[in-house]
C-alpha cells in the first residue's frame, strides 16, 4: 500500500496490519503524553533538543553557517548561544506538533493567541479565495492549530509522507482539524480550484526547490534558489495573499500574528515580488530567530561560479 492509497477517511485496513502495531503504540504514548502540563514537554523537548545539538555535529554545522551567513552582525558568542537555542526550540517543536495533532481544545485555547485574524475576514469577504502565507518555523503546526481554534476553516497543503501511517494520521488530522480537506503539494488543479471557490489555503515558500521557475533572490542579503509560485498561484486562483507568522514567547505562549492582505500582489515582476515575499519571511525571523529551521540547507544552490557555502575548508 502506498501513502497516498493509505488516505481516506476511513481507517484502511492494511493499517491494522502487525507490521504497523508499534506505529499504533507510540501513537497511544503520544496520546497519553498530550496529558502531560504543556511546561513539562516544552521542557522535555527542550532537553531533548540540546542532546541533538551534541549528537549531531553535521546539523549543527550547517545551522551555524546559516546563522552567520544571515546575521554577519552578530558575535560568535552569540551565534553558539542561538545554535544550541535552535536544537531546543526544535525539540519543544516536536513537542508542540504532537500537542497540535493530538491535544483538546481546551488545553491549547488558553495558550494560542491568533491576532489580526479580521484581516482574514476582509481578505474573504468579497468571497476571494486566501493564500495563508508563512515560513517554516519550528512552531507552524502549533500556529496552524490557532487558526482551527479561532474557527476559520482552511486547506492544509502537505508534502505526502513515505510512511503510509504516518501519512494517513498526518492527512486525517488536519482535515478534522482545519474542517477542509488537505491539499497535495503537486495537486495543482484541486489547489486553484480551492481558491477560487473562496477557500483558504496554508502555504510556505521558503524551502529551497531545484523546481522549474524558482529564481535566485535575496535572503537576508544571501542569493537563495527560491520558488515563485505565490505570486502565480495569487494570479490563477484569483486570491489575495495574508501573511501569518507565529513566535512562541518565554512563557510558553504562542502570538500567531496575521498580517493585511498584500495590496498590488501579483505586481506582474515575479523577482519583485519574491524579494517582497522573502523580505516578510526575514522580518518574522528576526522577531524569534531560534525558532526558524535553520538546519535546512537553505544556500544548498548557488549562481552559476559562486562558492558552496557549506563546503568544509
Amino acid at each position: 500500500m502506498t501513502a497516498h492509497e493509505a488516505n481516506s477517511a476511513k481507517l484502511p485496513r492494511a493499517l491494522l496490519h502487525p507490521r504497523w502495531w508499534l506505529a499504533w503504540l507510540l501513537l497511544g504514548i503520544g496520546r497519553a503524553l498530550c496529558w502531560l502540563p504543556v511546561s513539562w514537554l516544552l521542557a522535555i523537548g527542550s532537553s531533548l533538543g540540546w542532546l541533538v545539538w551534541r549528537l549531531l555535529p553535521s546539523r549543527r554545522r550547517v545551522t551555524r553557517i546559516n546563522l552567520r551567513l544571515c546575521f554577519p552582525e552578530f558575535d560568535e558568542a552569540r551565534i553558539v548561544d542561538l545554535v544550541e537555542a535552535h536544537f531546543r526550540a526544535l525539540g519543544m517543536g516536536l513537542f508542540e506538533t504532537l500537542l497540535a495533532w493530538l491535544a483538546p481544545d481546551a488545553k491549547l485555547k488558553g495558550r494560542l493567541e491568533l491576532r489580526g485574524v479580521e484581516h482574514l475576514d476582509a481578505a474573504a469577504a468579497d468571497g476571494s479565495g486566501v493564500l495563508l502565507l508563512t515560513g517554516h518555523f519550528t512552531t507552524l503546526e502549533i500556529a496552524a492549530r490557532s487558526i482551527c481554534l479561532a474557527d476559520r476553516p482552511f486547506h492544509a497543503m502537505y508534502r505526502p509522507a513515505d510512511n503510509a501511517f504516518v501519512d494517513w494520521w498526518m492527512h486525517r488530522w488536519r482535515e478534522q482539524r482545519s474542517g477542509r480537506p488537505a491539499l497535495p503539494k503537486d495537486d495543482l488543479k484541486n489547489l486553484l480550484r480551492a481558491l477560487r471557490n473562496g477557500g483558504a489555503v496554508w502555504y510556505a515558500p521558503d524551502q529551497t526547490l531545484e523546481v522549474p521557475g524558482a529564481i535566485f533572490v535575496p535572503f537576508f542579503g544571501v542569493p537563495a534558489l527560491t520558488l515563485t509560485a505565490t505570486s502565480r498561484l495569487a494570479q490563477l486562483g484569483r486570491a489575495k495573499v495574508v501573511p501569518f507568522f507565529p513566535a512562541r514567547g518565554e512563557d510558553g505562549r504562542y502570538v500567531v500574528t496575521m498580517g493585511p492582505a498584500l495590496d498590488n500582489f501579483p505586481s506582474g515582476d515575479d523577482q519583485a515580488d519574491t524579494r517582497r515575499i522573502n523580505a516578510l519571511i526575514e522580518d518574522a525571523i528576526r522577531i524569534c530567530p531560534e525558532q526558524y529551521f535553520w538546519t535546512h540547507r537553505r544556500f544548498k544552490f548557488q549562481p552559476p561560479g559562486a562558492p558552496d557555502v557549506y563546503a568544509r575548508g
